[in-house]
């Protein structure tokens, strides 16, 4: 993973996701509402978290899933693996693994990072602890599931342009899926789902409170591990 520059990859993530972040809550011009409680300077800034990571999470999850694949695509890995004991699903298994370990890390710094830097700016409001905990929960599970589908395209179709392709169409889902009403958004999983799971939203009057689908977000998990654990064995039982 260190030769695939993997580490690379994650920081990028991480560092787009902050960048976005703080620029879209300085943009909205935040000076003289960082003391004040009615101006809800934190959860304006959880909202710049949201947009950012449907921005940039959907492309750069489907550029760590190829990364991990494609050199058993290049090296015939697959046949090499499977007559060392190690079927394909098996092995996709393993990468998402390690891959999903990184995915989490990531997830959970860029949001301590974003949090950081409501600090460093002078926020005094009281820190909404449950509402960026719980996001921050949901935003792992579904950047999970999006791992395991672009680890799986990636097995299947050799050509990751594709993969990559899907990922670029992915941002303009999710980019969307703010707007989508939530039955619609249930439909196209797991990227709709990044706007099921924002909790804040603004309107002309302020920042209002969203009810964010958990019990959605949490049987995307459930269903996404499912099929992906069936899709690897389907792999399994497959010729290299």
């Amino acid at each position: 993973m260190r030769r695939l520059r993997a580490a690379p990859s994650v920081a990028v993530l991480v560092t787009g996701v902050v960048v976005l972040s703080s620029l879209a809550f300085f943009g909205a011009d935040p000076a003289g509402t960082l003391h004040d409680p009615a101006a809800r300077p934190w959860h304006r800034l959880i909202e710049g978290l949201a947009l950012a990571a449907a921005l940039v999470s959907p492309v750069l999850l489907a550029v760590l899933a190829s990364r991990q694949v494609d050199i058993e695509h290049r090296g015939n890995g697959w046949l090499f693996q499977q007559t060392s004991g190690l079927p394909p699903g098996r092995l996709c298994r393993a990468k998402f693994a390690a891959t999903g370990a990184l995915v989490v890390a990531a997830t959970a710094l860029q949001s301590a990072l974003v949090a950081a830097v409501g600090l460093a700016a002078g926020i005094s409001v009281a820190f909404p602890a449950e509402t960026w905990l719980s996001y921050t929960a949901a935003l792992v599970v579904i950047n999970l599931v999006l791992l395991a589908l672009h680890t799986v395209l990636s097995a299947c179709v050799p050509n990751q342009l594709v993969g990559l392709g899907v990922g670029v169409l992915g941002v303009f889902v999710t980019v969307s899926g703010s707007g989508m009403p939530p039955w619609l958004a249930h439909l196209v999983p797991p990227w709709g789902y990044y706007g099921l799971a924002t909790p804040v939203d603004s309107v002309h009057s302020g920042v209002v409170d969203l009810d964010p689908h958990h019990l959605s977000i949490a049987a995307l998990g459930v269903v996404g591990g499912a099929l992906f654990l069936a899709a690897t064995r389907l792999l399994d039982r497959g010729e290299a």
